[in-house]
């Protein structure tokens, strides 16, 4: 992604020292700030605060929180510390299991003294890897998009509807759910989002819509109880939403307010799709009411963040004082109403077939 003409991952190590660096998304869209992370302590306050957040960078993001502990305990009771400690920061979001698990297995077997150099390359190839995943996504889902556009006349825009940040906020580049719009929009076909604001954070109104102008895809911001009022208007062509986790027979686990999408476009005639990297699927799962969902602290939805008139950020109340307030951060979308999950390896059915068809080695987990 390029930001002021200057291209960025998310997260990147520093030249000249064992530092890694990550976008502070919790300043965004009004300030773009780099923070410097040297310790896995560093890093699960960075992925409990949501400073990186999104289910691929969170894994990535931990990957490198081990390398860093390895540097000033490679031992293996380091390793299993430096594992414990990251893996607790958010429960939902399977990615970050699973790059632990990636980062004890592959260590495992590495000699002490060469294990923080084995982690940072570890993680470095995790990092690569989650690119060149996401960019299969977008090269699979455009076809959607494409096939969309075919139907239309020339010139007229198609409308996809995003829900929370599934773009390269949330990954290392190029995003889930956003990657087929970009690689639509680069490809010349007339695209337009719907951005919803996603409540209590705004992850919607503060980062999709901030990168997405920053790409230069058009855009525009709507409430978050706007879209099915679109759907029913024909305003919506389809709805691609990304995921934190996806169960073996296809339940998706993603931001809260996203089965309400869904149901609208069920009821209204949208395709709904889910974009995914492979290591979002919880093979061990078959049921998405058995995922742990993430509850968050109130103060997300009793306060806003925003810019004041003299452009300083402040939190604002916007409740009562005492009110209580409950914030699940996701909620489960069962696969019956999922038109379809977009993955590296191409596009499926939301069913234990469909995940199987595309991951065979997988089917004796499935």
């Amino acid at each position: 992604m390029r930001i002021g003409g200057k291209s960025y991952r998310t997260i990147w190590v520093d030249e000249g020292g064992p530092h890694v660096s990550i976008i502070d998304q919790t300043k965004l869209p009004h300030r773009f700030e780099i923070v410097r992370l040297t310790t896995a302590g560093e890093v699960a306050h960075a992925i409990r605060t949501m400073q990186v957040r999104g289910a691929p960078l969170i894994g990535i993001t931990a990957a490198y929180g081990v390398a860093l502990a390895m540097i000033a305990d490679p031992s293996d009771a380091g390793l299993e510390t430096a594992v414990a400690l990251l893996a607790r920061q958010r429960p939902t979001a399977v990615n970050l299991r699973w790059a632990l698990d990636e980062m004890r297995r592959n260590l495992a077997s590495v000699a002490q003294p060469y294990r923080a150099k084995a982690a940072f390359a570890l993680a470095g190839r995790l990092a690569d890897d989650d690119v060149v995943t996401c960019k299969k996504i977008g090269e699979h889902g455009i076809q959607i998009i494409r096939a969309i556009a075919a139907r239309k006349q020339p010139g007229q825009r198609v409308n996809v509807l995003t829900h929370c940040n599934a773009g390269w906020l949330a990954c290392v580049d190029w995003g889930t759910a956003t990657s087929p719009i970009y690689h639509a929009h680069d490809a010349g076909i007339p695209v337009h989002v719907w951005v919803d604001e996603t409540r209590p954070r705004n992850q919607g109104a503060a980062l999709t819509a901030f990168e997405l102008g920053s790409h230069g895809v058009p855009h525009t911001l709507i409430a978050d109880n706007a879209g099915g009022h679109l759907m029913q208007h024909g305003e919506v062509d389809l709805v691609i939403v990304g995921t934190d986790r996806v169960t073996a027979t296809g339940d998706v686990a993603n931001k809260i307010g996203t089965y309400l999408k869904a149901l609208a476009a069920k009821d209204t005639g949208v395709p709904f799709y889910v974009a995914l990297p492979h290591s979002t699927i919880d093979w061990s799962l078959s049921d998405g009411m058995e995922i742990p969902i993430e509850e968050r602290s109130g103060d997300e939805v009793l306060r806003l963040s925003g810019r004041t008139a003299a452009g300083d950020v402040q939190l604002f109340d916007i409740a009562p004082e005492g009110c209580r307030a409950a914030n699940p951060a996701f909620d489960v979308t069962p696969a019956r109403l999922v038109t379809g999950l977009i993955t590296e390896r191409g596009i499926c059915p939301a069913s234990r077939d469909g995940l199987v068809g595309l991951y065979p080695e997988r089917e004796a987990a499935a």
